[in-house]
């Protein structure tokens, strides 16, 4: 009698490919989630940081600043490593630098040590953001499923800055300002461990050096143009201060437009935005980011110092806001196979629009309903119907190889936009108030901030009429 060998049977490879796919989603949205949080999380933790560390207030500041600034100036280049080196070790090495970072951030003992470890989170968020689109878009097939894919990844990234005033209060308030960035630790950790193993190698452009010099130069760049932007607030939009690193910036942009023309292997090949899906769809995005952004902020100012709101009471009263931009963003893919792509961009755009122009209705005594909840559900969950079909718009327009590129011209945009238009409107405001900190005076400015967020979403309604192609493979 032949003795019976035992086989293991291996999984079946359809099944292996679902397992790598779902990997490769959760991965992606729980970086993206992490990264858009680490934006918005630290600010009603800013006083206790304060205190703690005896930083002053101009170094406050830049608890925020350090990390949006490193975050959009290192953007590309990220993408573009992503497409080169490989999306899985590109993501792993952003999210080790952000997980280590925050773990140096919450134990910091000085103000400075917080600071650096705020911009390396930014550093670590740059060639994070991108990779986690790129594993995304490189594990789900083009077509309705990946639209899908997106419309999450979009949804968690909202979803991540939206909740973060609630999330930032809560650890503030049970345990200490130092949670806010520890809670990244074992969430990284962990997303770390099960994505070494679970994902699987992958790069979409050729195995080649970087271009350095376009990489400092746009790196500098944009990080010159951002810090030009966020001394507008203390400084004005005239001040030497503001005006040098402004132009400085938009001078090393020029140059580095010259070197990308001329170079063999450049970073961002002009011929991306030669694109017109990509083009447009990241100018929409531009505008979008800088109406929206400075939302969140001015509405948890407005619950906090004119209607009286705790700061855990400011985030619990935006989270129908914060849930509106999530399933905003979560029903874009269904909504997008009815309306169309172009259409359903429309529609989100002119849905916040309404919602910005409500809000500019917003009173000193206002009601919930009618001064937070509604009008703010209307300005998100429009702008969560806006942004997926733009984010597909783009990455459908990329041509083989740059989607790691076009993912982080996409961060960029909204990242951009968002500095821009915080820096704009705070001075709007500012000029509205006339120096006034009363309940009157500062409900006035935020809503001529408002009233000026609507009127940017309309001029981005007439470009994105115009200029979008009717359907994503347009390329023209």
């Amino acid at each position: 009698m032949t003795g019976m060998t035992d086989v293991t049977t291996p999984a079946p490879p359809r099944q292996r490919t679902r397992n790598h796919t779902w990997a490769a989603v959760l991965a992606a949205c729980t970086g993206q989630f992490l990264v858009v949080l680490d934006v918005s999380v630290v600010n009603v933790a800013l006083p206790s940081m304060r205190s703690d560390l005896g930083m002053s207030p101009a170094g406050l500041q830049w608890v925020l600043n350090a990390y949006s600034i490193a975050f959009a100036g290192f953007m590309l280049l990220g993408g573009r490593a992503a497409d080169i080196y490989g999306r899985k070790r590109m993501f792993l090495i952003g999210l080790g630098l952000f997980t280590t970072a925050s773990l140096a951030g919450g134990l910091a003992q000085e103000g400075w040590q917080l600071l650096a470890a705020r911009a390396a989170q930014g550093l670590g968020a740059a060639v994070l953001a991108p990779a986690t689109l790129t594993l995304l878009t490189g594990a789900v097939p083009e077509g309705p499923a990946r639209t899908k894919a997106i419309g999450t990844w979009m949804a968690v990234g909202a979803g991540g800055g939206a909740a973060g005033g609630l999330i930032g209060g809560v650890l503030t308030d049970l345990f200490s300002w130092r949670w806010v960035l520890l809670i990244n630790v074992p969430i990284g950790v962990l997303v770390l461990a099960g994505a070494a193993v679970r994902l699987s190698e992958g790069r979409t452009g050729e195995r080649r050096r970087i271009d350095l010099p376009g990489a400092v130069l746009v790196t500098a760049g944009l990080a010159c143009v951002a810090y030009g932007i966020v001394q507008t607030e203390a400084s004005g939009w005239t001040a030497t201060a503001t005006l040098a690193p402004l132009l400085g910036g938009v001078a090393l942009l020029g140059v580095f437009v010259v070197v990308e023309a001329r170079t063999a292997v450049p970073l961002m090949p002009l011929r991306a935005l030669g694109a017109r899906a990509v083009a447009s769809a990241n100018a929409a995005m531009l505008v979008i980011g800088s109406a929206t952004f400075s939302m969140w902020y001015f509405m948890t100012v407005y619950a906090q110092a004119v209607l009286g709101y705790t700061p855990l009471e400011a985030g619990l009263a935006l989270m129908p806001t914060s849930l509106a931009v999530v399933l905003g963003s979560k029903c874009a893919p269904r909504v997008m196979a009815v309306t169309g792509t172009k259409n359903l961009a429309l529609i989100g755009t002119a849905i916040a629009a309404a919602g910005f122009g409500w809000q500019s209705t917003m009173g000193a005594d206002g009601a919930y309903l009618t001064s937070v909840c509604l009008p703010g559900v209307l300005m998100m969950a429009g702008t969560g119907l806006a942004s997926t079909p733009l984010a597909s718009q783009a990455l459908a327009g990329a041509a083989p190889g740059e989607s790691g590129l076009v993912s982080g011209l996409v961060n960029t945009s909204r990242t951009m936009g968002g500095a821009l238009g915080l820096a704009v409107l705070s001075t709007v405001a500012a000029a509205r108030t006339a120096g006034g900190t009363g309940p009157e005076e500062l409900t006035a400015g935020f809503a001529l901030a408002f009233r000026t967020s609507g009127a940017v979403l309309l001029g981005g309604l007439l470009l994105m009429a115009l200029w979008l192609p009717r359907h994503r493979s347009d390329r023209r």
